[in-house]
């Protein structure tokens, strides 16, 4: 005798189902959150409501999926909590490292830019909506119909969001393409420059309205922004956090190494020590460049970096012991 299926039950085949679209929805959500933690928890909870659903009625499940991840994440930006922890100038993106599935998909010049950490970071500006028909739509081709379904707005609602938030994110679009080579060349050259002790090597690298901004972390000033704002500005901040000393040494419970890889399509230096992350410096490149410099040293935004380098195989230091 037939009988309904029971709300909550999932078998193998509908656990695989969600399985499948899993890396595509946590991408969805780190575009959004601008965090790979908040990104995850996000995407465990779409799981949890999968599995409560009466999937009976679920026609579409990527795209029931889709709206349940999206809305979940417009919830957690426009908590207080959230809102609070932004707005003291403490945040930034959590960097991952080239490869990570999350940073998927990146075939097109557009989805590669939307996870750029200057396109995270200016996403901050928009509001919460604004933000989701961004991603939806230059990240994940969504037309405006399928986007108003999705947030429960309306389709000139949809489009009039897309143009301003395009407008205020356009001045962190670079066009730029970095392969693991270029970026290897790139941050041997800043390497160089920065532990040459000569400021006018680093200068010469810099874009003239070149810009930086810390964590403050691997200063020892964790839970502040510092922010430099000219070239020269960041080329004596450079020369004086790559000068090592004994009391670096014990900051970072030894003697890191130096390599080059990529973070969020960008070059970038890594510090690592017995396989940990200590520390990340993205570098943002405009003609041929560097406009922007963000370093990251705080652990509990470097965790997933970590995973992902511990996993993957990469190339030779650029400085053995630092």
């Amino acid at each position: 005798m037939w009988s309904p299926p029971r709300v909550g039950f999932m078998d193998t085949a509908t656990v695989a189902r969600f399985e499948a679209s899993r890396n595509r929805l946590a991408s969805l959500a780190y575009r959004l959150l601008g965090s790979a933690a908040d990104a995850e928890d996000t995407v465990q909870d779409a799981f949890l409501r999968w599995q409560a659903a009466d999937r009976e009625y679920v026609e579409v499940p990527e795209a029931w999926l889709t709206k349940i991840v999206t809305n979940l994440a417009l919830d957690r930006l426009r908590s207080a909590k959230v809102r609070r922890e932004r707005a003291v100038g403490t945040w930034m993106p959590e960097p991952l490292l080239d490869g990570d599935p999350m940073l998927g998909p990146a075939d097109t010049v557009e989805q590669r830019e939307s996870v750029t950490l200057a396109v995270l970071t200016l996403m901050e500006r928009l509001s919460p909506v604004e933000r989701a028909v961004y991603v939806l739509r230059e990240a994940f081709a969504y037309s405006h119909g399928e986007i108003a379904e999705i947030l429960g707005i309306t389709e000139s609602g949809s489009q009039q969001h897309a143009h301003r938030a395009r407008r205020r994110i356009a001045a962190a679009r670079n066009g730029t393409d970095i392969d693991r080579a270029s970026a290897r060349r790139i941050v041997e050259a800043f390497v160089d420059a920065a532990s040459s002790g000569r400021t006018e090597r680093l200068v010469a690298l810099l874009t003239d309205d070149a810009t930086g901004i810390s964590d403050g972390a691997g200063l020892g000033l964790a839970g502040k922004l510092i922010r430099y704002s000219t070239p020269e500005r960041i080329a004596a901040a450079m020369r004086a956090g790559f000068k090592p000393t004994p009391a670096k040494r014990r900051l970072a419970g030894g003697s890191p190494s130096i390599h080059a890889a990529v973070v969020n399509g960008c070059p970038a230096m890594l510090a690592t020590l017995d396989d940990r992350v200590l520390g990340v410096v993205v570098l943002e490149i405009r003609d041929d460049k560097i406009a922007g410099l963000r370093g990251i040293a705080a652990q509990d935004r470097l965790g997933r970096i970590g995973e992902e380098w511990r996993r993957q195989e990469h190339d030779a230091p650029l400085i053995e012991s630092w």
